[in-house]
């Protein structure tokens, strides 16, 4: 308990932000789309709801601009959305030039999500029309809440966090991680008589099981892409370190042996390497280490505390502390293959970046004042957008 509460410390400044979308650069031309609901439900509520979540999504997208009047649209997104008890699917037909370019239909088997329908609907259109795919947006996001002293709950939402429902609650369950591709199961960190223990949880059949426990610390920071090694955080000799586990075998392996912190290991260039926050110029900064022959490299050169890192082929995107503003954490994103660095955020307290499964864009926590909000960077399109949590505060977060 104490490791983890050392960890936590480590790499987390607590403050949040209301939902709100930001756009941070404007200028490109976007093809205009005109959307037209013409459904017939009884539900109002849910008629409003979902066409609200159909504009959220084709703005997050990028790739449109929405006009008010349906004879000033290069596109118009024509749907029907029915319900039918639980059931709930959409007809919907995409026009340009009065002529039917796509056709989508979808269904869900429960109303309360229907944002992922809406998700999966804006997600389509895009792969037919042939613009940026946009299937992040389909993808659930695994969140622990915190909501007092040793208390925690992982909950399974869409990347507005309009859907929320919860999976763990009951104690300290921290540090959700996916499983698999598929999002059929996921990892997460719990406690088994004090002891810091990993544990597996299947979304379908509710079953949970034991992986591996260590005094000290558990954390399991990223998953191979054939979903059968773990990097973990252990602490069985008092310092953390970052450990390889295999899940065919069960057995583990030590990779990095500093006396100080290692943490938050990711694979990176493949399985060849692994990028990490140490401690061991005096502050929290990156570094990569080599698997097959273990030498050991620091890969960032500003900052004063670069506490999270994500990594997607060979980019990384890393959280960093401003020395020049107070409190100012912002995000990066660097090659390893290169020199290139950009700045992806500007102000405010921006932490756990992670990228998704295209790389396209970027998951994080923004905190302001007592609230924490979830925040999505597109990055090629230059925009930001914020969805705040309204109970409780994001400890962390996996896409």
């Amino acid at each position: 308990m104490k490791k983890i509460l050392v960890f936590l410390s480590f790499c987390m400044i607590l403050f949040g932000q209301d939902a709100t979308i930001s756009v941070v650069n404007k200028g490109m031309q976007l093809p205009k789309i005109y959307i037209k609901d013409q459904s017939n439900l009884a539900d109002l509520e849910l008629k409003k709801s979902f066409y609200n979540m159909l504009v959220n999504d084709i703005k997050v997208s990028a790739n449109y601009e929405i006009v008010k009047e349906e004879n000033q649209g290069d596109y118009i997104f024509s749907y029907i959305l029915n319900k039918n008890g639980k059931l709930l699917d959409i007809n919907i037909d995409i026009f340009a030039a009065n002529e039917v370019k796509a056709k989508i239909y979808e269904q869900i088997v429960s109303v309360e999500e229907y944002p992922f329908l809406a998700h999966k609907s804006v997600s389509q259109m895009n792969k037919k029309l042939g613009y940026a795919p946009v299937d992040w947006m389909d993808h659930k996001i695994l969140i622990a809440r915190t909501q007092g002293s040793k208390q925690s709950d992982i909950l399974l939402a869409d990347y507005t966090l309009t859907y929320q429902k919860i999976l763990i609650s009951k104690g300290l369950n921290l540090f959700p991680k996916w499983a698999n591709k598929e999002q059929s199961a996921f990892y997460f960190t719990a406690y088994d008589d004090e002891v810091p223990t990993l544990y597996k949880y299947d979304i379908k059949n509710k079953n949970t099981t034991k992986i591996i426990a260590s005094k000290g610390m558990m954390v399991a920071s990223d998953i191979s892409d054939d979903g059968k090694k773990i990097l973990l955080t252990m602490a069985p000799k008092d310092q953390p370190d970052i450990y390889l586990y295999d899940i065919n075998t069960k057995n583990y392996q030590q990779i990095t042996n500093y006396s100080g912190i290692d943490v938050n290991g990711n694979f990176i260039d493949g399985v060849q390497k692994i990028a990490f926050v140490s401690d061991r110029l005096g502050y929290p900064n990156i570094f990569m280490q080599d698997l097959q022959n273990n030498t050991t490299e620091q890969v960032v050169f500003h900052g004063k505390n670069n506490s999270s890192v994500s990594t997607y082929k060979n980019y990384m995107v890393y959280s960093s502390r401003e020395h020049d503003q107070n409190g100012v954490f912002n995000l990066y994103l660097m090659s390893t293959q290169s020199d290139y660095i950009r700045q992806l955020t500007a102000n405010g307290k921006n932490l756990f970046p992670r990228f998704s499964s295209d790389g396209e864009s970027i998951v994080f926590i923004k905190y302001l004042g007592s609230q924490s909000a979830l925040g999505i960077i597109r990055i090629n399109a230059n925009k930001a957008f914020y969805y705040g949590l309204k109970v409780g505060k994001i400890q962390s977060i996996d896409w």
